[in-house]
């Protein structure tokens, strides 16, 4: 009887692990992160990103109502951990270069660049992410999880950053960092 309660949860814990894949995801990664020290996290539920006052128009509001929720990982370069940064950079670019994760654009040079992906039909993203990095500040892994969510109502929603109407300082904890 001792032995059975030991032997059944280890046996359920088991099976559940080996039926998972083993393909790396970026959510695997993102989840991996969470508890290292050397990663800046911010995770955030899509309303709190409206500031007080926010004048959004009705298609703005319809677009943010599609975001739910909204992940960062960044990595900050710092003298001594180049090493650690590029195997790091090298491990998202080997997840983002699945085919299941599909380019809407990219942009950059050779030391610096930003990637923008999505998973989903192109007239309704499910999960929109971008990866930015520079070969001196570090790299920032934002991910847009929503539903439905389009290319062209994405550029809709930035121009509520610059008017004011999206509450950025959620992020500021990022710094110089997301100055790419």
């Amino acid at each position: 009887m001792g032995l059975t309660k030991y032997l059944i949860p280890f046996a359920v814990a088991f099976l559940a692990l080996v039926s998972c894949g083993n393909e790396p995801s970026l959510q695997k990664y993102l989840v991996a992160k969470q508890e290292d020290d050397k990663f800046m996290k911010i995770d955030l539920a899509a309303s709190l990103l409206q500031s007080e006052g926010s004048s959004f128009t009705e298609e703005q509001q319809d677009v943010l109502k599609t975001i739910k929720k909204v992940n960062v990982v960044a990595y900050k370069v710092e003298e001594g951990n180049l090493d650690a940064y590029a195997i790091e950079k090298e491990i998202i670019s080997e997840i983002m270069s699945q085919d299941k994760y599909k380019t809407l654009m990219r942009f950059g040079s050779n030391t610096r660049g930003t990637t923008l992906k999505y998973l989903g039909e192109e007239d309704a993203i499910d999960e929109l992410i971008v990866f930015a990095s520079d070969s001196e500040k570090g790299f920032a892994v934002f991910r847009l999880l929503g539903e439905n969510m389009r290319p062209d109502q994405m550029m809709t929603l930035m121009s509520s950053i610059e008017n004011g109407d999206l509450d950025l300082s959620k992020f500021s904890g990022l710094g110089d960092l997301l100055e790419f």
